[in-house]
């Protein structure tokens, strides 16, 4: 009940022109729904059917192309058998040791067709294994023969070799794990091989003839043989092994043994449906009579699920493109309606964006009409409250500025008056005098203006004064280089901005050295509309850890005053031009300190 009435108010609270598109969207929808669920187990049925039968017409195309592979093969073989060489070789008994016969113009006719043979794209190799010493006949070393006859030696303890002396076949398609792996690097990964006998001085030997290809072939068939991805097509001998596969790895996860796939091929219509791993799959067979081999093509059933999905995807695409459609129409439906109430609602939108606009009067003074005259009510108040609180805002941000600025003043007047003082002390009357009047020019520029602006050029000489007085008292020990383009001394800047910098550089950098000497250097240039100053010196520098403070106005109590300063004037910067102005401090210890002084560019008015 609770779920009822939640679901209830929030369609209650729901805009019209949503409550009418709701509407149509489930009149539109829920029957088509159901007619998808109810189809979509049926689908499923329809595309293993169709992807079956499917596969079926291509294993029946491809079949023949592996049974002429197969067929071309033998023929080769045939081929080799009937040369006149080898007839004479292999079906007249022979005392000598065949040195007469390597003469002849038949074994010259046998070495050209055998060149032949491998130099076409299906045959790979040829070898001829004979089963006496290797020592006693010229057939394993003269020019002619020696690349297509070996002795049996090299045939000896190859899967092939141990099923021909077990077995009583005469014929065997190997597929590559038959091989050793001299036929493999030398040869190629598939052969067939026959059994024969020659009579040699009386006595009857084994010899094997075989023809070497590559399973590229088979496999590039069995690859073009597949419809889906996921599935696998592979070949399987007698013995269940893999000839060829269009996958390895699946290949050795769908294998099936060779009596199941011959039981099932008798009884079925070339398909079964198997559990393997967990995993629903569907089998086809196809005979590849010549070697009596079983083309296997393994669907499992998760492509088959997405294609079947795939299928649904697209009903349900178009069924989205007929919803768009009716969204659209029932929008504009609701539009015709809701107009004068959208219209509200757009202009009372505008306000969360800050843009307090009142609306044309209305026409009609209906629930509608009064809304409308509220609202323009409401805009007229809050704009007036905005615009006092924006007055306030600025008396509160000037008030801010002159407290900021109320702070440094004291501050460089009393570290002046204590230099003053400890000249005093001294008795160089001379130097005092001379640091009064620099004083009294300093406070001169200083309250020259009431404003709190000064200019680039007076800011300048302030700090050219500041520097005159502390080297009466440091002897001369700190140089200053004013290296500011002319055309950069009119622009205007707030007051005391550069002396609490210069101060820091001074006290904190140079006098902190061994020899307490360096040199100050100050420039300034223009930057996208911005004037940015560069304070530099050569002092001992600034630490990570306080340069990450200086500027935050942590840490100030142990740093010395000056460092209230340097957050003060950053900080007043930040309140008269904004976020992007103000201070930037790097620092390498033991080299220096840059300052990069940030500001708009912006000339004094009169």
């Amino acid at each position: 009940m609770k779920f009822l009435k939640k679901l209830r108010l929030a369609y209650g609270d729901m805009k019209l022109s949503s409550k009418f598109t709701l509407v149509l969207m489930i009149t539109a929808t829920i029957p088509v729904i159901m007619m998808a669920g109810f189809f979509y187990g049926r689908l499923y049925d329809m595309v293993v059917s169709y992807t079956i039968r499917q596969e079926q017409d291509t294993s029946a195309q491809t079949a023949p192309y592996v049974e002429e592979l197969v067929q071309k093969v033998i023929d080769a073989h045939d081929g080799i058998a009937e040369q006149k060489f080898f007839q004479t070789l292999f079906h007249q008994p022979v005392n000598s040791p065949f040195q007469m016969f390597l003469e002849t113009d038949s074994a010259k006719d046998f070495q050209a067709y055998a060149k032949d043979l491998v130099s076409s794209d299906l045959i790979t190799g040829i070898q001829i294994y004979m089963d006496f010493p290797p020592q006693s006949v010229r057939l394993f070393t003269d020019d002619l023969t020696k690349d297509y006859f070996s002795p049996m030696s090299k045939a000896r303890g190859t899967y092939w070799y141990g099923i021909f002396q077990g077995t009583n076949q005469s014929s065997l398609f190997c597929p590559e794990f038959y091989l050793g792996e001299r036929e493999k690097e030398s040869y190629g990964d598939m052969a067939y091989i026959t059994s024969t006998t020659f009579y040699y001085q009386g006595e009857a030997r084994q010899a094997y003839i075989a023809l070497y290809t590559s399973s590229s072939h088979l496999n590039n068939m069995l690859k073009d043989n597949l419809t889906i991805d996921g599935s696998v097509s592979y070949i399987i001998n007698e013995r269940n092994a893999i000839v060829a596969s269009s996958d390895e790895s699946l290949s050795g996860i769908y294998l099936l043994n060779y009596e199941t796939i011959e039981d099932s091929f008798m009884s079925s219509n070339n398909f079964i449906e198997r559990d393997i791993l967990d995993t629903k799959v569907y089998a086809g067979f196809y005979n590849i009579k010549q070697p009596g081999w079983f083309m296997v093509t393994v669907l499992p059933s998760g492509p088959l699920i997405a294609q079947s999905n795939g299928i649904m995807v697209q009903y349900v695409l178009m069924y989205l493109g007929f919803l768009i459609c009716a969204l659209f129409l029932a929008h504009f439906m609701a539009r015709s309606i809701t107009n004068r109430i959208s219209s509200v609602i757009h202009q009372m939108s505008k306000v969360r964006k800050g843009t307090l606009s009142p609306m044309a009067s209305p026409v009609y003074h209906d629930e509608i009409g009064d809304l409308i005259d509220t609202y323009n009510y409401m805009t007229r108040k809050m704009d007036q409250l905005m615009e006092e609180q924006a007055k306030a805002a600025e008396e509160l941000r000037i008030a801010e500025f002159h407290s900021l600025q109320a702070q440094i003043n004291p501050h460089f007047l009393y570290n002046t008056m204590d230099m003053i003082n400890w000249l005093a002390q001294q008795g160089r009357t001379d130097e005092v005098s001379n640091a009064v009047q620099s004083l009294s020019r300093f406070y001169k520029l200083t309250l020259s203006r009431k404003q709190n602006m000064s200019t680039i050029a007076q800011e300048a000489e302030h700090v050219s004064i500041y520097l005159q007085i502390q080297n009466m008292r440091y002897h001369d020990s700190i140089s200053f280089i004013s290296d500011i383009p002319d055309e950069l001394l009119e622009y205007s800047i707030p007051k005391l901005t550069l002396q609490p910098i210069i101060e820091n550089s001074v006290l904190h950098g140079i006098l902190e050295t061994a020899d307490k000497s360096g040199t100050i250097v100050l420039t300034g240039w223009i930057e996208d509309n911005d004037i940015v100053l560069l304070i530099s010196d050569d002092g001992v520098g600034i630490t990570p850890e306080k340069l990450s403070t200086i500027l935050s106005g942590s840490g100030n109590s142990t740093s010395g005053g000056t460092n209230i300063a340097i957050y003060n004037t950053h900080r007043r910067l930040q309140i008269l031009y904004g976020s992007d102005y103000g201070l930037t401090y790097s620092s390498e210890p033991g080299r220096g300190t840059e300052v990069e002084i940030r500001i708009p560019a912006k000339k004094e008015t009169a």
